[in-house]
């Protein structure tokens, strides 16, 4: 059995964040990869057009800035490059074990540790990190006679560059944040495109363009400049934040997204069926420029939903049909209710997912009772209109300094206190009610049991004050 002081699982952003964090306070860690390659979400989603909706000036580690960004949204292959450069710049690379999932974890009461198991080795730790992110498991919806389906088919997280779009009849289920992307790609080159929607996305324009080489170069040779954007544009999604709450500023982004789709959608039944009926911000808003100029060309159909499938057949929910030789599922991941928590069995040896019964629950989206010295990243309650970046760096100061309180006391273990997390979920559920985020739309904020164990009620500022450190009058320690 190999031993190291903390396991971290996964090795993309907040993997690959947690290592440098660690390595920096001199903490014997290793971190379990189950691909052959780094990038976790950026390695997997390889779909056309595949980007981030954060400015990419904030969605990268602050203690690694990159001056050369080629456009304020950075695209997937340039992400998945900027974090293997940050891999081999602090030298994290040799801490990597590849091809090696974690299939489970278990808490040991007698050593007071964790032995975590993969297919070829058996591991032991004082801490483990769960850096596996909520973009993970793809979600495939159980349509009628699905089976029965003729043509070809993949998830978009799982695209196939095996297989030809051109001149293809193409159906792609869903209309959220990976079809926005793709769908204005691949409508050039296919045949025909049918978009099966069940329910329109609010979407508002991209302030995306190409950064002259004078500003890349204005911004490598004076790094305050790039420090200063990124302190701008946190602010401004804190406000943005914040605007959801306010009636005033919520009615101008819905103007905002209104005339978005005015300027490119003529025909009254289209606009009818692209507009969404509840409220923004109450599923997660999209930045496009070309989602609605894309929707209006020739070869592109919109169904209202899926109903069945009947070998090449799709029909929509109001009995209209088409025919299709490929099938894309648009349709997300399983944000709500982590996979990752059937592998973790803690003290009592149940199973986390068994003991959350369907609602996800931690301290600070950080820890959670039964399973000492577990830390999640992006946990419970920790979705924010910021980058996730910015969470993980206020999660890795929560981390570190419970782990080095744990080496200067000679702690064994740190387990949130019950009481603590009941209290703090009371105010979470309390101030998510009236918020737009449970105002009666269905969305991956909420989990299988209709609680919204996803979003964070309050200001990225406050998230990250109460990140700050660790104190241990909340949590139940063994020495």
């Amino acid at each position: 059995m190999i031993h190291c002081e903390v396991i971290v699982v996964g090795a993309g952003v907040a993997g690959i964040g947690a290592g440098i964090k660690l390595k920096e306070q001199n903490v014997d860690f290793i971190i379990l990869e189950k691909a052959s390659e780094i990038g976790g979400v950026w390695r997997e989603n390889t779909y056309p057009g595949c980007g981030c909706d954060v400015p990419s000036f904030l969605y990268s580690y602050s203690f690694n800035p990159n001056p050369h960004w080629s456009s304020i949204f950075a695209k997937q292959e340039e992400i998945k490059s900027y974090l293997m450069d940050t891999v081999t710049k602090f030298h994290i690379q040799e801490s990597i074990s590849f091809n090696s999932e974690m299939l489970s974890a278990s808490w040991d009461t007698q050593s007071n540790q964790w032995v975590v198991h993969t297919l070829n080795e058996q591991y032991s730790s004082n801490f483990i990190i769960l850096a596996c992110g909520p973009m993970h498991v793809p979600v495939t919806p159980k349509i009628q006679g699905a089976e029965t389906f003729t043509g070809q088919s993949f998830h978009s997280a799982e695209w196939d560059h095996n297989i030809s779009l051109d001149s293809k009849r193409v159906a792609v289920i869903g209309s959220g944040a990976s079809a926005i992307q793709f769908v204005p790609e691949i409508q050039k080159e296919v045949q025909a495109l049918n978009l099966f929607q069940r329910t329109p996305p609010w979407v508002i324009p991209k302030p995306d363009r190409l950064i002259p080489t004078k500003w890349r170069s204005a911004f490598k040779k004076y790094p305050f400049l790039q420090s200063s954007l990124r302190s701008l544009l946190y602010l401004q999604l804190e406000f943005f934040n914040r605007s959801l709450k306010s009636a005033r500023l919520s009615n101008r982004i819905t103007k905002l997204a209104l005339s978005n789709i005015h300027r490119f959608i003529k025909d009254k039944a289209l606009i009818q069926l692209l507009t969404p009926n509840f409220s923004i911000g109450c599923k997660r808003i999209l930045l496009s420029n070309n989602w609605y100029k894309a929707l209006i060309q020739t070869n592109v159909h919109l169904f209202k939903g899926i109903k069945e499938i009947k070998g090449s057949q799709l029909i929509a929910e109001d009995g209209s049909t088409c025919e299709v030789d490929l099938l894309i599922y648009a349709t997300g991941f399983e944000v709500a209710n982590p996979p990752i928590a059937k592998r973790i069995f803690g003290k009592t040896g149940v199973a986390l997912d068994v003991q959350w019964q369907g609602t996800p629950k931690a301290y600070l989206g950080s820890m959670t009772p039964d399973c000492p010295n577990l830390f999640l990243t992006f946990g419970p309650n920790l979705y924010t209109f910021t980058s996730a970046f910015v969470i993980a760096e206020a999660q890795f100061k929560f981390m570190v300094s419970a782990i080095l309180k744990a080496r200067k006391h000679s702690i064994h273990s740190i387990e949130v206190k019950t009481t603590v997390l009941d209290s703090y979920n009371k105010s979470v559920y309390k101030d998510l009610e009236l918020s737009v985020w449970n105002s009666g739309c269905s969305s991956y904020f909420l989990d299988k049991n209709g609680v919204n164990s996803s979003t964070w009620p309050w200001s990225i500022f406050k998230l990250r004050r109460k990140l700050r450190r660790l104190k241990l009058r909340d949590y139940n320690i063994v020495r």
